[in-house]
């Protein structure tokens, strides 16, 4: 992973998640959450190996119940990557997931019963030295600031947030994140500034019941790529109704794609148009593909158009131009191969060639 200029980021104060630091300029991680039942220990385990082959940074889990919390301590040691436990109205669970080894809490202390349960909660963060994320979704915002705000506006959520963390502050606890996400754009870019002007701490970005695959691509990068224009957000999450390894794919594409930061190939391709010659949708899809492996950074492109095509391709590190039964590959703007047959020949060929990039760019590493 390589990070890259990035916009003029906000100012925050810094807190301590596992191995990262949050906020204070530090680089803006990317996270998803498991769909599995946490108290499954394999599936869990499993599904939060594949988020991190994936470019997962931080992994949420959801604890429902005390057989979710009593499965926290193998999870924990079978697994790299900071954890961190969802937990609603239950204070015990909090205080299992922290005795099991959790990296971090997602919780507000608002809705775990009395001040007593808090100050348990907080004893507990402040022993196991970790970070409170307060998380505020416009359906959980209380009645009495539906009612002040006339719904869930993005002031009653940053009103909402405020209490939690004062509840916090009080207790001398600043180990704090804040997210504040609602499924409308608009309201959700609205609430994060309004935040961004009213507390140093870090925040956690993302549009919540953003949709499918497509719907939700589109909401997250319009909302998220508004936000982090502006230098605010110091975490983020995709959140997609999909399995949750395509939000990590969405997530770097979106940081690469403001310069933030970057992960893997950046493969180009062309629209396709009356000029396109070979199946090039199938072969862009391939590339891709075989690709989602590979971590080194580079740029690819795959063209279909004998008009644009060459000319784009020799921008790329490595790229092919193809046309009817044929296709160029270029190397770093030089011609370094012709190949004539189908698409699956162009493919074979081409990534044959990739792969001694890949290679001689790592010897030429080490």
């Amino acid at each position: 992973m390589t990070h890259l200029p990035s916009p003029v980021r906000r100012t925050t104060r810094p807190i301590r998640l596992g191995p990262f630091t949050i906020g204070d300029g530090q680089p803006i991680r990317v996270q998803s959450m498991t769909n599995t039942k946490t108290c499954d220990v394999e599936s869990t385990v499993c599904q939060i190996q594949d988020l991190v082959r994936a470019g997962c940074e931080i992994v949420r889990l959801a604890l429902r119940d005390e057989k979710d919390a009593a499965a926290l301590p193998e999870i924990i040691s079978r697994t790299s990557v900071p954890l961190v436990a969802d937990i609603h109205f239950d204070y015990r669970l909090a205080l299992a997931a922290a005795e099991a080894g959790i990296h971090g809490l997602r919780i507000n202390p608002g809705n775990i019963g009395g001040d007593d349960k808090v100050d348990r909660v907080v004893d507990a963060a402040k022993d196991k030295g970790l970070p409170i994320r307060i998380g505020v979704n416009s359906g959980s915002v209380e009645k009495k600031l539906l009612e002040r705000f006339g719904g869930p506006t993005p002031e009653a959520m940053v009103e909402s947030a405020l209490h939690h963390v004062h509840l916090l502050e009080k207790r001398n606890f600043d180990q704090i994140k804040i997210s504040l996400k609602s499924s409308s754009v608009p309201g959700t870019v609205a609430a994060y500034r309004l935040m961004a002007d009213r507390c140093e701490y870090p925040l956690h970005i993302g549009v919540t019941e953003a949709g499918t695959l497509v719907r939700g691509t589109v909401k997250s990068s319009v909302g998220l790529g508004l936000l982090l224009s502006e230098g605010i957000g110091d975490t983020l999450r995709v959140s997609l109704t999909h399995d949750p390894v395509k939000e990590m794919l969405v997530a770097w594409e979106l940081l690469r794609s403001l310069d933030i930061r970057a992960r893997g190939p950046e493969i180009v391709s062309c629209p396709t148009c009356g000029r396109t010659e070979i199946d090039l949708i199938g072969l862009a899809q391939e590339v891709e593909q075989r690709l989602e492996p590979i971590q080194e950074i580079f740029k690819v492109a795959v063209m279909g158009c004998p008009v644009n095509g060459p000319g784009e391709a020799r921008e790329a590190d490595i790229g092919i131009a193809g046309g009817r039964d044929k296709g160029i590959i270029f190397r770093k703007g030089e011609v370094i191969r012709s190949v004539r047959g189908d698409r699956d020949t162009l493919l074979a060929a081409f990534m044959e060639e990739i792969e001694k990039f890949t290679k001689e760019n790592k010897t030429q590493g080490e």
